[in-house]
């Protein structure tokens, strides 16, 4: 809310207190800054269709070592990884968005602020959470890359032409 001095008339801006605690917002300030934070995430809701990301984050654990040290979920994630990692691209594997939702992405590149979300199955659970995701990062218009399994196989051709989309250059 804009407000103005009394004695000089110079405005200036009262943020209200839902926003200056915002957790997403104190996390993302923090780790702007170089800071580690330990923010307790937000609540789960049991039958929340978008929160089945939990339930598959703990189905499917990341146990697959790429060469950057992250461990990754998935043979085809794996190839992502490293071919980020390979690129000299600055990234970061499973980082959560920066919204109220408690929802990751696969991968995120905060020099461009970049989301890459690979589809990998096509079952109907998994479609139904992909269009769930796919509607938040448009809800908050957030950049994002979108990679299938028929991108794997020729990531060198895929992946540059699509970071170039967001100013990403390839080494």
């Amino acid at each position: 809310m804009q407000e103005r001095y009394k004695t000089t008339g110079i405005p200036f801006v009262r943020w209200p207190d839902s926003l200056v605690n915002n957790k997403t917002l104190i996390t993302s300030i923090n780790e702007a800054k170089g800071e580690i934070t330990d923010v307790i995430p937000e609540p789960v809701v049991e039958n929340s269709e978008i929160h089945q990301s939990d339930d598959f984050r703990g189905k499917f654990k990341a146990e697959i070592r790429a060469k950057d040290g992250h461990n990754v979920r998935s043979k085809s994630e794996l190839i992502i990884d490293n071919w980020l990692y390979d690129s000299k691209i600055v990234h970061a594997y499973e980082r959560k968005l920066p919204i109220e939702e408690s929802l990751y992405c696969d991968f995120y590149i905060p020099t461009a602020k970049v989301y890459i979300e690979y589809w990998g199955l096509d079952d109907d659970k998994y479609l139904n959470r992909k269009n769930k995701k796919l509607d938040i990062y448009k809800k908050y218009n957030l950049n994002l890359i979108e990679l299938f399994e028929k991108d794997i196989s020729n990531l060198d051709d895929t992946l540059p032409a699509k970071l170039l989309e967001f100013h990403i250059p390839v080494e």
